[in-house]
Protein backbone atom coordinates (compact mmCIF):
# COMPACT_ATOMS: atom_id res chain seq x y z
CA UNK A 1 0.00 0.00 0.00
CA UNK A 2 1.57 4.01 -1.07
CA UNK A 3 0.81 5.99 1.08
CA UNK A 4 -0.12 9.87 -0.40
CA UNK A 5 0.22 13.01 1.41
CA UNK A 6 -1.31 16.17 -0.04
CA UNK A 7 0.88 19.21 -0.29
CA UNK A 8 -0.03 21.85 2.06
CA UNK A 9 -1.69 25.39 0.42
CA UNK A 10 0.33 28.29 1.95
CA UNK A 11 -0.93 31.96 1.20
CA UNK A 12 1.52 34.80 2.39
CA UNK A 13 -0.26 36.96 3.98
CA UNK A 14 -0.09 40.75 4.27
CA UNK A 15 1.57 41.34 7.77
CA UNK A 16 -1.73 42.52 9.19
CA UNK A 17 -4.19 39.32 10.18
CA UNK A 18 -6.97 41.46 10.51
CA UNK A 19 -6.56 42.60 6.70
CA UNK A 20 -6.37 38.74 5.96
CA UNK A 21 -9.47 37.88 7.54
CA UNK A 22 -11.00 40.96 5.86
CA UNK A 23 -12.18 42.76 8.98
CA UNK A 24 -13.66 46.07 8.90
CA UNK A 25 -10.87 48.88 9.93
CA UNK A 26 -7.80 46.47 9.71
CA UNK A 27 -5.25 49.07 10.59
CA UNK A 28 -7.43 50.48 13.97
CA UNK A 29 -7.68 46.84 14.75
CA UNK A 30 -3.93 46.19 14.13
CA UNK A 31 -2.83 49.08 16.50
CA UNK A 32 -5.36 48.51 19.13
CA UNK A 33 -3.99 44.83 19.44
CA UNK A 34 -0.41 45.68 19.71
CA UNK A 35 -1.51 48.63 22.31
CA UNK A 36 -3.13 46.39 24.44
CA UNK A 37 -0.35 43.59 24.16
CA UNK A 38 2.09 46.39 25.91
CA UNK A 39 -0.91 47.44 28.50
CA UNK A 40 -0.73 43.77 29.82
CA UNK A 41 3.14 43.71 29.43
CA UNK A 42 2.86 47.21 31.96
CA UNK A 43 0.17 45.46 34.34
CA UNK A 44 2.37 41.73 34.16
CA UNK A 45 5.71 44.36 35.22
CA UNK A 46 3.98 45.95 37.98
CA UNK A 47 2.23 42.54 39.19
CA UNK A 48 -0.92 44.30 39.24
CA UNK A 49 -4.05 42.67 40.08
CA UNK A 50 -7.26 42.99 38.01
CA UNK A 51 -8.58 44.76 40.53
CA UNK A 52 -6.18 46.75 41.25
CA UNK A 53 -5.62 47.45 37.90
CA UNK A 54 -9.42 48.80 37.62
CA UNK A 55 -8.76 50.93 40.32
CA UNK A 56 -5.98 52.61 38.68
CA UNK A 57 -7.30 52.40 35.25
CA UNK A 58 -10.78 54.10 36.48
CA UNK A 59 -12.95 51.50 35.13
CA UNK A 60 -14.78 47.96 36.21
CA UNK A 61 -12.43 44.50 36.90
CA UNK A 62 -14.61 43.11 33.99
CA UNK A 63 -13.48 45.88 31.97
CA UNK A 64 -9.51 44.67 32.33
CA UNK A 65 -10.43 40.79 32.13
CA UNK A 66 -12.30 41.98 28.51
CA UNK A 67 -8.97 44.10 27.51
CA UNK A 68 -6.56 41.76 28.65
CA UNK A 69 -8.61 38.98 26.64
CA UNK A 70 -7.89 41.43 23.71
CA UNK A 71 -11.96 41.72 23.18
CA UNK A 72 -11.65 45.34 22.20
CA UNK A 73 -14.48 46.65 21.01
CA UNK A 74 -14.78 48.57 23.52
CA UNK A 75 -12.08 50.48 24.14
CA UNK A 76 -11.27 53.40 21.74
CA UNK A 77 -7.76 53.67 20.36
CA UNK A 78 -7.89 56.89 22.87
CA UNK A 79 -8.57 55.30 25.39
CA UNK A 80 -6.11 52.63 25.66
CA UNK A 81 -3.20 55.11 25.21
CA UNK A 82 -4.90 56.36 28.94
CA UNK A 83 -4.95 54.01 30.16
CA UNK A 84 -0.62 53.51 29.39
CA UNK A 85 -0.47 57.45 30.62
CA UNK A 86 -2.14 55.80 33.80
CA UNK A 87 0.47 52.65 34.20
CA UNK A 88 3.30 55.13 33.95
CA UNK A 89 4.41 54.68 30.40
CA UNK A 90 5.67 57.34 27.98
CA UNK A 91 3.79 58.06 24.61
CA UNK A 92 5.54 59.86 21.58
CA UNK A 93 3.14 60.75 18.81
CA UNK A 94 5.37 61.35 15.79
CA UNK A 95 3.40 62.95 12.45
CA UNK A 96 5.34 63.18 9.66
CA UNK A 97 5.30 63.37 5.30
CA UNK A 98 5.94 60.12 3.74
CA UNK A 99 8.91 59.58 2.05
CA UNK A 100 7.13 58.49 -1.16
CA UNK A 101 4.63 61.78 -0.66
CA UNK A 102 4.37 62.33 -5.03
CA UNK A 103 1.18 61.55 -6.83
CA UNK A 104 -0.70 58.68 -6.70
CA UNK A 105 1.30 57.78 -3.27
CA UNK A 106 0.04 55.09 -1.46
CA UNK A 107 -1.96 56.58 1.84
CA UNK A 108 -0.46 57.48 5.13
CA UNK A 109 1.10 54.56 7.37
CA UNK A 110 -0.11 54.39 11.15
CA UNK A 111 3.02 52.41 13.32
CA UNK A 112 2.67 51.25 16.96
CA UNK A 113 6.25 50.81 18.09
CA UNK A 114 7.90 49.77 21.39
CA UNK A 115 11.05 51.16 23.07
CA UNK A 116 12.88 48.68 25.53
CA UNK A 117 13.00 44.95 26.26
CA UNK A 118 9.66 44.25 25.40
CA UNK A 119 10.67 40.93 23.23
CA UNK A 120 13.42 39.01 23.32
CA UNK A 121 13.94 39.85 19.59
CA UNK A 122 14.11 43.45 20.40
CA UNK A 123 11.83 46.03 19.76
CA UNK A 124 8.29 45.26 18.02
CA UNK A 125 7.33 47.49 14.73
CA UNK A 126 4.37 47.35 13.43
CA UNK A 127 2.77 49.03 10.27
CA UNK A 128 -0.17 49.24 8.93
CA UNK A 129 -1.90 51.07 5.85
CA UNK A 130 -5.14 53.03 6.51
Amino acid sequence: MTKRTAKASVTVGSGNVFEDLRLPSPAEALAKSELAAILAEAIRARRLTQVATARLLGIDQPKVSELLRGRLTRFSTERLLLFLLRLGRDIDIVVRRPRDAGVGAPPGRLQVRTSGARRASGPSRLTAPL
